[in-house]
């Protein structure tokens, strides 16, 4: 099992940043990768950025060149530097992780069916 704890969300002005974290537990260190997913009321949950065990990233265009993903992994947290903030990034940010045996089913990393374990989520609200 991995407990995922997100932390950091906020109210900002259009423009501004924030910084998510997501400290991870348990077996943490066997996940084949770490992502981020948002939600906005009335929408389905969308990819924002992955990255895996080898420190590749994967990105959604809206966000390519305004987010950036990390990992730490002696301290088995991820972030989410968001930069340029839009109202249109408002929602609520899961981080989520997938095992090697759900990268192998689902393999694509930008589907939330590829993932095994979800955070509870911590809400972002960008004011234009």
């Amino acid at each position: 099992q991995v407990q995922l704890v997100e932390s950091g969300g906020g109210l900002v002005q259009a423009g501004g940043s924030l910084r998510l974290s997501c400290a991870a537990s348990g077996r943490a260190f066997s996940m084949n990768a770490m992502g981020w997913f948002r939600q906005a009321p009335g929408k389905e949950r969308e990819f924002v950025a992955a990255i895996d065990w080898s420190g590749g990233t994967y990105y959604a265009e809206s966000v390519k060149g305004r987010f950036t993903i990390s990992r730490d992994n002696a301290k088995n947290t991820v972030a989410l530097q968001m930069n340029s903030l839009k109202p249109e990034d408002t929602a609520v940010y899961y981080c989520a992780a997938r095992s090697l045996a759900k990268a192998q089913v689902m393999g694509n990393i930008k589907s939330p069916r590829g993932y095994d374990y979800w955070g509870q989520g911590t809400q972002v609200t960008v004011s234009s």
